[in-house]
């Protein structure tokens, strides 16, 4: 945490270093907390992507009062609620309407292998209440505390338990029947 407020002090002050370096510390994590939220692999990017964009467009009016990772995560789950808020309003098309798009290229900063395994948990987590979901994805992608879960989510800490707990039992529920 010392570490976070003399980077974002630093950063504040021009450093651009700094700003790397909070980057690569805290991408990974949340873009696994995104991904867990959200239903696409890009949606996920562009939610991590424009929270950093907006953290650095906002630099010069941020005060670090908490946990920086914790900031982070709570601006990827907002900008996550509301890309699925939009994704609801989105027209959809069938396959056959759809454009082929084709690309041979492997990005080397890929950072999720689709693997059967990956497809099954994602799949999975898409069938729990948001709610839940959030839940789940912040506290076992993001590492958040109860507290902060219950915060983000404007609700008790019991009922973020609640939720969490409910979200595991029904994901292990869905990943068994995929089994069988």
């Amino acid at each position: 945490m010392l570490e976070d407020r003399r980077l974002v002090s630093k950063f504040r002050h021009g450093n651009r270093d700094a700003f790397c370096r909070i980057y690569e510390k805290y991408r990974d994590d949340l873009l696994r907390v995104a991904a867990g939220l959200l239903h696409d692999k890009s949606d996920a990017e562009d939610a991590v992507h424009e929270t950093f964009i907006r953290f650095v467009r906002d630099a010069s009016k941020f005060t670090l009062t908490g946990s920086l990772k914790g900031y982070l995560m709570t601006c990827v789950a907002n900008r996550a609620r509301n890309l699925n808020r939009s994704s609801l309003r989105r027209p959809t098309v069938t396959l056959d309407q759809a454009e082929s798009v084709v690309s041979n290229l492997k990005r080397p900063d890929q950072w999720i292998i689709e693997d059967e395994d990956f497809r099954r948990i994602r799949h999975a987590m898409t069938q729990l209440p948001y709610p839940q979901r959030e839940a789940v994805a912040l506290r076992l992608q993001g590492n958040m505390r109860f507290k902060d879960i219950a915060t983000l989510q404007e609700t008790t800490v019991k009922t973020a338990i609640s939720r969490y707990r409910y979200g595991l039992t029904k994901l292990r529920s869905l990943l068994d029947e995929v089994k069988q």
